[in-house]
Protein backbone atom coordinates (compact mmCIF):
# COMPACT_ATOMS: atom_id res chain seq x y z
CA UNK A 1 0.00 0.00 0.00
CA UNK A 2 1.40 3.41 -0.96
CA UNK A 3 2.26 5.58 2.02
CA UNK A 4 0.43 8.92 2.07
CA UNK A 5 2.49 12.08 2.57
CA UNK A 6 2.74 13.34 6.13
CA UNK A 7 1.27 16.63 4.94
CA UNK A 8 -2.11 14.99 4.29
CA UNK A 9 -2.19 13.38 7.73
CA UNK A 10 -1.59 16.74 9.35
CA UNK A 11 -4.74 18.08 7.72
CA UNK A 12 -6.77 15.63 9.84
CA UNK A 13 -6.00 17.72 12.89
CA UNK A 14 -7.18 20.96 11.28
CA UNK A 15 -10.91 20.28 11.51
CA UNK A 16 -13.42 22.20 13.60
CA UNK A 17 -17.10 21.60 14.32
CA UNK A 18 -19.37 24.34 12.99
CA UNK A 19 -22.71 25.35 14.54
CA UNK A 20 -24.48 22.60 12.59
CA UNK A 21 -22.20 19.88 13.91
CA UNK A 22 -20.53 19.39 10.53
CA UNK A 23 -16.78 19.04 10.16
CA UNK A 24 -15.10 21.85 8.26
CA UNK A 25 -11.39 22.20 7.49
CA UNK A 26 -9.70 24.98 9.42
CA UNK A 27 -7.74 26.51 6.62
CA UNK A 28 -4.33 27.87 7.58
CA UNK A 29 -3.60 31.57 7.73
CA UNK A 30 -0.68 32.91 5.68
CA UNK A 31 1.84 35.52 6.84
CA UNK A 32 3.93 36.46 3.81
CA UNK A 33 6.88 38.69 4.68
CA UNK A 34 8.75 40.30 1.77
CA UNK A 35 12.14 41.83 2.60
CA UNK A 36 13.74 44.13 0.05
CA UNK A 37 17.29 43.31 -1.14
CA UNK A 38 17.84 40.54 1.43
CA UNK A 39 20.47 38.18 0.10
CA UNK A 40 21.57 35.05 2.01
CA UNK A 41 22.66 37.29 4.88
CA UNK A 42 21.18 35.82 8.04
CA UNK A 43 23.04 34.20 10.89
CA UNK A 44 21.45 30.91 9.87
CA UNK A 45 23.28 30.97 6.52
CA UNK A 46 26.80 29.62 6.41
CA UNK A 47 29.41 32.38 6.19
CA UNK A 48 27.06 35.23 7.08
CA UNK A 49 28.10 37.91 9.57
CA UNK A 50 24.53 39.03 10.31
CA UNK A 51 23.16 39.03 13.85
CA UNK A 52 19.58 37.85 13.33
CA UNK A 53 18.38 35.76 16.31
CA UNK A 54 14.66 35.94 15.46
CA UNK A 55 14.96 34.88 11.83
CA UNK A 56 17.50 32.24 12.82
CA UNK A 57 14.99 30.85 15.30
CA UNK A 58 12.28 30.80 12.63
CA UNK A 59 14.66 29.01 10.26
CA UNK A 60 15.42 26.46 12.97
CA UNK A 61 11.73 25.74 13.48
CA UNK A 62 10.86 25.77 9.78
CA UNK A 63 12.82 25.26 6.57
CA UNK A 64 15.77 27.39 5.48
CA UNK A 65 16.38 27.25 1.74
CA UNK A 66 20.09 27.71 1.03
CA UNK A 67 19.77 27.76 -2.77
CA UNK A 68 16.71 29.84 -3.57
CA UNK A 69 16.98 31.90 -6.77
CA UNK A 70 14.78 34.72 -8.05
CA UNK A 71 13.64 35.07 -11.67
CA UNK A 72 14.80 38.68 -12.16
CA UNK A 73 17.36 40.68 -10.13
CA UNK A 74 15.30 43.84 -9.79
CA UNK A 75 12.47 44.59 -7.37
CA UNK A 76 9.34 45.06 -9.49
CA UNK A 77 10.10 42.29 -11.97
CA UNK A 78 11.05 39.79 -9.27
CA UNK A 79 7.79 40.51 -7.47
CA UNK A 80 5.81 40.16 -10.69
CA UNK A 81 7.24 36.65 -11.05
CA UNK A 82 6.45 35.50 -7.52
CA UNK A 83 2.97 37.06 -7.53
CA UNK A 84 1.97 35.47 -10.84
CA UNK A 85 3.99 32.27 -10.59
CA UNK A 86 5.30 32.95 -14.10
CA UNK A 87 8.71 33.48 -15.62
CA UNK A 88 9.34 36.57 -17.79
CA UNK A 89 7.75 36.16 -21.23
CA UNK A 90 7.88 39.77 -22.44
CA UNK A 91 10.46 42.58 -22.11
CA UNK A 92 8.18 44.46 -19.70
CA UNK A 93 8.48 41.50 -17.32
CA UNK A 94 12.09 42.58 -16.69
CA UNK A 95 11.07 46.08 -15.64
CA UNK A 96 10.15 47.57 -12.28
CA UNK A 97 6.94 48.64 -14.05
CA UNK A 98 5.95 45.03 -14.80
CA UNK A 99 3.13 44.94 -12.25
CA UNK A 100 1.86 48.40 -13.12
CA UNK A 101 1.73 47.66 -16.85
CA UNK A 102 0.61 44.03 -16.74
CA UNK A 103 -1.75 43.90 -13.74
CA UNK A 104 -2.85 47.36 -12.58
CA UNK A 105 -5.04 48.15 -15.58
CA UNK A 106 -6.68 44.76 -16.05
CA UNK A 107 -10.40 44.23 -15.38
CA UNK A 108 -11.38 41.54 -12.93
CA UNK A 109 -11.65 38.17 -14.61
CA UNK A 110 -11.90 34.51 -13.73
CA UNK A 111 -8.11 34.17 -13.72
CA UNK A 112 -6.55 35.63 -10.55
CA UNK A 113 -4.03 38.45 -11.00
CA UNK A 114 -1.80 37.06 -8.24
CA UNK A 115 -1.57 34.30 -5.66
CA UNK A 116 -3.06 36.80 -3.20
CA UNK A 117 -6.10 37.25 -5.45
CA UNK A 118 -6.40 33.46 -5.69
CA UNK A 119 -6.60 33.25 -1.89
CA UNK A 120 -9.15 36.06 -1.80
CA UNK A 121 -11.28 34.26 -4.41
CA UNK A 122 -11.03 31.18 -2.18
CA UNK A 123 -12.56 32.92 0.83
CA UNK A 124 -9.53 34.48 2.52
CA UNK A 125 -9.42 37.98 3.96
CA UNK A 126 -6.29 39.54 2.42
CA UNK A 127 -4.38 42.43 3.97
CA UNK A 128 -1.44 44.23 2.38
CA UNK A 129 0.95 46.38 4.44
CA UNK A 130 4.03 47.95 2.85
CA UNK A 131 5.92 46.84 -0.22
CA UNK A 132 4.51 43.58 -1.57
CA UNK A 133 4.31 44.53 -5.24
CA UNK A 134 6.74 47.19 -6.48
CA UNK A 135 5.26 50.33 -4.96
CA UNK A 136 6.14 51.17 -1.38
CA UNK A 137 2.48 51.32 -0.35
CA UNK A 138 0.75 49.36 -3.14
CA UNK A 139 -0.43 52.44 -5.06
CA UNK A 140 0.64 53.53 -8.54
CA UNK A 141 2.50 56.86 -8.63
CA UNK A 142 6.00 58.18 -9.25
CA UNK A 143 8.71 58.70 -6.64
CA UNK A 144 8.14 62.47 -6.48
CA UNK A 145 4.38 62.52 -7.16
CA UNK A 146 1.44 62.71 -4.83
CA UNK A 147 -0.07 59.27 -4.12
CA UNK A 148 -2.89 58.15 -6.36
CA UNK A 149 -5.87 55.99 -5.45
CA UNK A 150 -4.93 53.43 -8.09
CA UNK A 151 -3.88 50.06 -6.69
CA UNK A 152 -1.07 48.05 -8.26
CA UNK A 153 -3.08 44.90 -7.55
CA UNK A 154 -6.67 46.14 -7.91
CA UNK A 155 -8.34 42.80 -7.18
CA UNK A 156 -6.01 41.16 -4.66
CA UNK A 157 -6.47 43.00 -1.39
CA UNK A 158 -9.46 43.06 0.92
CA UNK A 159 -7.53 45.80 2.73
CA UNK A 160 -4.47 47.79 1.64
CA UNK A 161 -3.03 49.88 4.49
CA UNK A 162 0.17 51.76 5.24
CA UNK A 163 1.52 54.23 7.77
CA UNK A 164 3.86 56.72 6.06
CA UNK A 165 4.41 58.61 9.32
CA UNK A 166 6.22 61.94 9.11
CA UNK A 167 7.35 61.14 5.56
CA UNK A 168 3.71 61.49 4.37
CA UNK A 169 3.91 59.28 1.24
CA UNK A 170 4.94 55.70 0.62
CA UNK A 171 7.83 56.56 -1.68
CA UNK A 172 9.12 59.23 0.70
CA UNK A 173 9.04 56.63 3.46
CA UNK A 174 10.86 54.13 1.27
CA UNK A 175 13.88 56.44 0.96
CA UNK A 176 13.50 57.83 4.49
CA UNK A 177 16.02 59.47 6.80
CA UNK A 178 15.36 59.79 10.51
CA UNK A 179 14.84 63.58 10.39
CA UNK A 180 11.75 63.23 8.18
CA UNK A 181 13.57 63.96 4.93
CA UNK A 182 14.09 61.52 2.09
CA UNK A 183 16.26 60.99 -0.96
CA UNK A 184 13.87 62.90 -3.21
CA UNK A 185 13.38 65.91 -0.95
CA UNK A 186 17.15 66.29 -0.61
CA UNK A 187 17.76 65.95 -4.36
CA UNK A 188 19.92 62.85 -3.82
CA UNK A 189 22.43 64.91 -1.81
CA UNK A 190 22.47 62.17 0.81
CA UNK A 191 24.68 59.39 2.10
CA UNK A 192 23.80 55.76 1.33
CA UNK A 193 23.74 54.96 5.07
CA UNK A 194 22.60 56.40 8.40
CA UNK A 195 22.82 55.37 12.05
CA UNK A 196 19.78 57.17 13.40
CA UNK A 197 19.52 58.30 17.01
CA UNK A 198 16.00 56.97 17.25
CA UNK A 199 13.98 53.95 18.29
CA UNK A 200 12.52 51.36 15.90
CA UNK A 201 9.55 53.59 15.04
CA UNK A 202 11.89 56.36 13.93
CA UNK A 203 12.05 54.61 10.55
CA UNK A 204 9.08 53.38 8.46
CA UNK A 205 9.64 49.64 8.98
CA UNK A 206 8.95 50.09 12.67
CA UNK A 207 5.62 51.71 11.83
CA UNK A 208 4.84 48.83 9.45
CA UNK A 209 5.46 46.35 12.28
CA UNK A 210 3.22 48.32 14.63
CA UNK A 211 0.45 48.41 12.02
CA UNK A 212 0.78 44.69 11.27
CA UNK A 213 0.51 43.75 14.95
CA UNK A 214 -2.57 45.93 15.36
CA UNK A 215 -4.19 44.28 12.34
CA UNK A 216 -3.31 40.78 13.59
CA UNK A 217 -5.18 41.56 16.81
CA UNK A 218 -8.28 42.32 14.71
CA UNK A 219 -7.87 39.23 12.56
CA UNK A 220 -7.54 37.04 15.65
CA UNK A 221 -11.20 37.79 16.44
CA UNK A 222 -12.39 36.79 12.98
CA UNK A 223 -13.43 33.28 11.98
CA UNK A 224 -12.26 33.91 8.43
CA UNK A 225 -8.79 32.72 7.37
CA UNK A 226 -6.44 35.49 6.39
CA UNK A 227 -3.46 36.14 4.18
CA UNK A 228 -1.40 39.07 5.40
CA UNK A 229 1.44 40.47 3.30
CA UNK A 230 4.01 42.57 5.19
CA UNK A 231 6.64 44.29 3.05
CA UNK A 232 9.75 45.63 4.80
CA UNK A 233 11.95 48.22 3.07
CA UNK A 234 15.35 47.53 4.59
CA UNK A 235 18.02 46.53 3.81
CA UNK A 236 17.29 48.36 0.54
CA UNK A 237 19.32 51.54 0.03
CA UNK A 238 19.78 53.79 1.86
CA UNK A 239 21.18 51.46 4.54
CA UNK A 240 19.49 53.38 7.37
CA UNK A 241 18.59 51.95 10.76
CA UNK A 242 18.57 52.94 14.45
CA UNK A 243 22.05 53.25 15.91
CA UNK A 244 21.47 50.41 18.39
CA UNK A 245 21.63 47.96 15.48
CA UNK A 246 24.93 49.42 14.30
CA UNK A 247 26.20 48.97 17.85
CA UNK A 248 25.68 45.20 17.58
CA UNK A 249 28.75 45.02 15.33
CA UNK A 250 32.46 45.71 15.75
CA UNK A 251 33.40 47.26 12.42
CA UNK A 252 37.04 46.26 12.75
CA UNK A 253 36.00 42.60 12.79
CA UNK A 254 33.66 42.82 9.78
CA UNK A 255 35.02 40.92 6.82
CA UNK A 256 34.78 42.45 3.37
CA UNK A 257 34.30 40.48 0.16
CA UNK A 258 36.97 37.92 -0.62
CA UNK A 259 35.91 38.13 -4.27
CA UNK A 260 36.39 41.86 -5.03
CA UNK A 261 37.64 41.59 -8.61
CA UNK A 262 35.82 41.32 -11.92
CA UNK A 263 35.45 37.72 -13.11
CA UNK A 264 37.95 36.63 -15.73
CA UNK A 265 36.67 36.51 -19.33
CA UNK A 266 33.49 38.32 -18.36
CA UNK A 267 31.11 39.99 -20.80
CA UNK A 268 30.35 43.67 -20.32
CA UNK A 269 26.68 42.64 -20.40
CA UNK A 270 27.24 40.85 -17.09
CA UNK A 271 28.35 43.90 -15.18
CA UNK A 272 26.41 46.26 -12.94
CA UNK A 273 27.51 49.87 -13.35
CA UNK A 274 26.65 50.64 -9.68
CA UNK A 275 24.24 53.33 -10.90
CA UNK A 276 21.66 52.76 -8.16
CA UNK A 277 24.31 52.95 -5.46
CA UNK A 278 25.97 56.07 -6.86
CA UNK A 279 22.67 57.98 -6.82
CA UNK A 280 23.49 58.72 -3.17
CA UNK A 281 25.69 61.67 -4.05
CA UNK A 282 27.30 62.21 -0.63
CA UNK A 283 28.74 58.73 -0.39
CA UNK A 284 32.34 58.64 0.83
CA UNK A 285 33.51 57.17 -2.49
CA UNK A 286 32.06 56.38 -5.90
CA UNK A 287 31.89 52.72 -6.87
CA UNK A 288 33.10 51.81 -10.36
CA UNK A 289 33.84 48.58 -12.18
CA UNK A 290 37.32 49.94 -12.98
CA UNK A 291 38.43 50.15 -9.35
CA UNK A 292 37.26 48.75 -6.03
CA UNK A 293 36.30 51.11 -3.21
CA UNK A 294 38.75 51.26 -0.30
CA UNK A 295 38.66 48.51 2.32
CA UNK A 296 37.60 51.03 4.98
CA UNK A 297 34.61 52.18 2.96
CA UNK A 298 33.70 48.59 2.04
CA UNK A 299 33.65 47.77 5.77
CA UNK A 300 31.47 50.79 6.53
CA UNK A 301 28.97 49.82 3.84
CA UNK A 302 28.86 46.20 4.99
CA UNK A 303 28.37 47.44 8.54
CA UNK A 304 25.44 49.56 7.38
CA UNK A 305 23.85 46.69 5.44
CA UNK A 306 24.24 44.29 8.38
CA UNK A 307 22.73 46.83 10.79
CA UNK A 308 19.72 47.23 8.48
CA UNK A 309 19.30 43.44 8.35
CA UNK A 310 19.40 43.25 12.17
CA UNK A 311 16.78 46.02 12.33
CA UNK A 312 14.44 43.98 10.14
CA UNK A 313 15.18 40.87 12.19
CA UNK A 314 13.90 42.73 15.24
CA UNK A 315 10.70 43.71 13.41
CA UNK A 316 10.08 40.13 12.32
CA UNK A 317 10.75 39.05 15.90
CA UNK A 318 7.95 41.31 17.13
CA UNK A 319 5.52 39.78 14.63
CA UNK A 320 6.52 36.25 15.60
CA UNK A 321 6.16 37.03 19.29
CA UNK A 322 2.66 38.39 18.73
CA UNK A 323 1.68 35.30 16.75
CA UNK A 324 2.85 33.14 19.63
CA UNK A 325 1.16 35.19 22.34
CA UNK A 326 -2.19 35.09 20.53
CA UNK A 327 -1.94 31.44 19.52
CA UNK A 328 -2.12 32.38 15.85
CA UNK A 329 1.20 30.60 15.31
CA UNK A 330 -0.58 27.25 15.63
CA UNK A 331 -2.43 27.77 12.36
CA UNK A 332 -0.34 30.30 10.42
CA UNK A 333 2.07 29.46 7.62
CA UNK A 334 4.98 31.93 7.64
CA UNK A 335 7.02 32.75 4.54
CA UNK A 336 10.02 35.10 4.62
CA UNK A 337 11.23 35.99 1.13
CA UNK A 338 14.01 38.26 -0.10
CA UNK A 339 13.12 39.72 -3.49
CA UNK A 340 16.70 39.26 -4.79
CA UNK A 341 20.31 39.31 -3.66
CA UNK A 342 22.87 42.11 -3.57
CA UNK A 343 26.55 42.54 -4.41
CA UNK A 344 28.35 44.00 -1.39
CA UNK A 345 31.57 44.67 -3.29
CA UNK A 346 31.56 41.15 -4.69
CA UNK A 347 32.98 41.08 -8.22
CA UNK A 348 33.59 44.85 -7.77
CA UNK A 349 29.88 45.62 -7.78
CA UNK A 350 27.44 47.22 -5.34
CA UNK A 351 23.81 46.41 -6.01
CA UNK A 352 21.69 43.86 -7.81
CA UNK A 353 21.03 43.93 -11.58
CA UNK A 354 23.34 41.07 -12.60
CA UNK A 355 22.98 37.40 -13.50
CA UNK A 356 25.47 36.23 -10.89
CA UNK A 357 24.63 34.20 -7.79
CA UNK A 358 25.17 37.27 -5.59
CA UNK A 359 22.25 39.09 -7.18
CA UNK A 360 19.99 36.09 -7.79
CA UNK A 361 20.28 34.07 -4.58
CA UNK A 362 18.09 35.38 -1.77
CA UNK A 363 16.59 34.46 1.58
CA UNK A 364 13.71 32.01 1.74
CA UNK A 365 12.25 30.55 4.94
CA UNK A 366 8.98 28.62 5.15
CA UNK A 367 7.47 27.55 8.47
CA UNK A 368 4.30 25.47 8.41
CA UNK A 369 2.24 24.29 11.40
CA UNK A 370 0.83 21.55 9.14
CA UNK A 371 4.09 19.59 9.15
CA UNK A 372 5.25 17.88 12.32
CA UNK A 373 8.78 17.03 11.21
CA UNK A 374 9.69 19.72 8.73
CA UNK A 375 12.99 19.50 6.89
CA UNK A 376 15.20 22.08 8.59
CA UNK A 377 17.75 23.01 5.93
CA UNK A 378 17.07 22.47 2.24
CA UNK A 379 19.95 22.74 -0.23
CA UNK A 380 17.89 21.74 -3.28
CA UNK A 381 17.75 24.49 -5.94
CA UNK A 382 14.37 26.22 -5.91
CA UNK A 383 12.89 29.32 -7.59
CA UNK A 384 10.58 32.14 -6.57
CA UNK A 385 7.91 30.88 -8.99
CA UNK A 386 7.68 27.75 -6.82
CA UNK A 387 6.16 29.67 -3.90
CA UNK A 388 2.74 30.25 -5.51
CA UNK A 389 1.94 26.53 -6.00
CA UNK A 390 3.46 25.73 -2.60
CA UNK A 391 1.03 28.01 -0.76
CA UNK A 392 -1.91 26.68 -2.78
CA UNK A 393 -1.09 23.09 -1.85
CA UNK A 394 -0.64 23.96 1.80
CA UNK A 395 -4.07 25.62 1.89
CA UNK A 396 -5.66 22.89 -0.25
CA UNK A 397 -6.66 25.41 -2.94
CA UNK A 398 -6.92 24.49 -6.59
CA UNK A 399 -6.30 26.92 -9.43
CA UNK A 400 -6.80 26.94 -13.17
CA UNK A 401 -3.95 29.44 -13.59
CA UNK A 402 -0.95 28.37 -15.64
CA UNK A 403 2.05 28.32 -13.29
CA UNK A 404 5.71 27.77 -14.12
CA UNK A 405 6.76 26.65 -10.66
CA UNK A 406 6.28 23.43 -8.71
CA UNK A 407 5.14 23.00 -5.12
CA UNK A 408 7.91 22.76 -2.52
CA UNK A 409 5.75 20.75 -0.12
CA UNK A 410 7.61 17.50 -0.93
CA UNK A 411 10.89 19.12 0.11
CA UNK A 412 9.35 20.39 3.34
CA UNK A 413 8.38 16.77 4.01
CA UNK A 414 11.91 15.50 3.23
CA UNK A 415 10.82 14.05 -0.10
CA UNK A 416 12.31 14.70 -3.56
CA UNK A 417 10.89 17.19 -6.02
CA UNK A 418 9.32 15.97 -9.26
CA UNK A 419 11.25 18.45 -11.45
CA UNK A 420 14.91 18.86 -12.46
CA UNK A 421 17.08 20.73 -9.99
CA UNK A 422 17.49 23.90 -12.01
CA UNK A 423 16.69 27.62 -11.66
CA UNK A 424 16.27 30.14 -14.50
CA UNK A 425 16.84 33.88 -14.29
CA UNK A 426 16.55 36.69 -16.83
CA UNK A 427 18.03 40.17 -17.23
CA UNK A 428 19.94 42.57 -19.53
CA UNK A 429 19.57 40.52 -22.69
CA UNK A 430 20.55 37.28 -20.98
CA UNK A 431 19.07 34.04 -19.69
CA UNK A 432 20.97 32.32 -16.91
CA UNK A 433 20.56 28.74 -15.75
CA UNK A 434 21.77 27.52 -12.36
CA UNK A 435 22.26 23.81 -11.70
CA UNK A 436 23.85 22.27 -8.59
CA UNK A 437 27.25 22.39 -10.29
CA UNK A 438 27.17 25.18 -12.89
CA UNK A 439 25.83 28.58 -13.90
CA UNK A 440 25.38 28.91 -17.66
CA UNK A 441 24.40 32.30 -19.08
CA UNK A 442 23.74 33.18 -22.70
CA UNK A 443 23.38 36.78 -23.84
CA UNK A 444 21.37 37.86 -26.86
CA UNK A 445 23.79 40.59 -27.90
CA UNK A 446 26.84 41.28 -30.03
CA UNK A 447 29.03 41.86 -27.00
CA UNK A 448 31.56 39.05 -26.56
CA UNK A 449 31.63 36.60 -24.95
CA UNK A 450 28.02 35.59 -25.56
CA UNK A 451 28.26 32.49 -23.33
CA UNK A 452 29.44 32.45 -19.73
CA UNK A 453 29.99 29.29 -17.70
CA UNK A 454 30.87 29.29 -14.01
CA UNK A 455 31.94 26.02 -12.41
CA UNK A 456 30.57 25.70 -8.87
CA UNK A 457 32.49 22.49 -8.30
CA UNK A 458 35.63 24.63 -8.60
CA UNK A 459 34.44 27.75 -6.72
CA UNK A 460 31.11 29.07 -5.45
CA UNK A 461 32.18 32.65 -6.12
CA UNK A 462 31.95 32.75 -9.92
CA UNK A 463 35.44 34.18 -10.39
CA UNK A 464 36.17 32.85 -13.87
CA UNK A 465 34.14 32.28 -17.03
CA UNK A 466 35.34 28.89 -18.29
CA UNK A 467 32.99 28.52 -21.29
CA UNK A 468 35.77 28.79 -23.87
CA UNK A 469 37.74 26.01 -22.18
CA UNK A 470 34.72 23.68 -21.93
CA UNK A 471 32.81 23.70 -25.25
CA UNK A 472 31.58 20.11 -24.85
CA UNK A 473 30.19 20.85 -21.39
CA UNK A 474 28.44 23.95 -22.71
CA UNK A 475 26.97 21.86 -25.53
CA UNK A 476 25.75 19.27 -23.03
CA UNK A 477 24.10 21.90 -20.81
CA UNK A 478 22.44 23.90 -23.59
CA UNK A 479 19.35 21.65 -24.04
CA UNK A 480 18.48 22.16 -20.35
CA UNK A 481 19.16 25.90 -20.68
CA UNK A 482 16.83 25.98 -23.69
CA UNK A 483 13.95 24.76 -21.52
CA UNK A 484 14.13 28.10 -19.72
CA UNK A 485 14.04 30.10 -22.95
CA UNK A 486 10.56 31.63 -22.85
CA UNK A 487 11.02 33.52 -26.11
CA UNK A 488 11.43 36.68 -24.06
CA UNK A 489 14.06 38.20 -26.31
CA UNK A 490 12.20 37.45 -29.52
CA UNK A 491 9.27 39.61 -28.38
CA UNK A 492 8.96 43.26 -29.44
CA UNK A 493 9.69 45.93 -26.85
Amino acid sequence: MQEKPLFLFCLIFLFAINSYGQKEPRRPNILFIAVDDLRNELGAYEGSQAITPHLDSLAGAGSLFTHHFVQVPTCGASRHAILTGRRPYKPIHLSNRAIEVELSNKPKGTTPESFIHQFKMSGYHTVGIGKIAHSADGLVYGYEEEPSAKKELPHSWSELIFDAGKWKTGWNAFFAYANGENRQSLNKQVKPYEAGNTDDNGYPDGLTTQLAISKLKELKESNKPFLMGVGFFKPHLPFNSPKKYWDLYDRDSIKISDNPNLPENVSKESLNSNGEFNQYALGDEKATVEKSVSDNYAKKLRHAYLAAVSYIDAQVGKLLQHLKETGLDKNTIIVVWGDHGWHLGDQRMWGKHTLFDNALKSTLIIKSPLIDHQQREISTLVESVDIYPTLLEMANIETSSKLDGKSLVPLLNSQPMSKPEVAYSYFKGGISMRTPHYRLTKFFSDEQPVIELYDHTESSEERRNVAAQNPKLVQRLMPLWEKGNTGLYSQPE
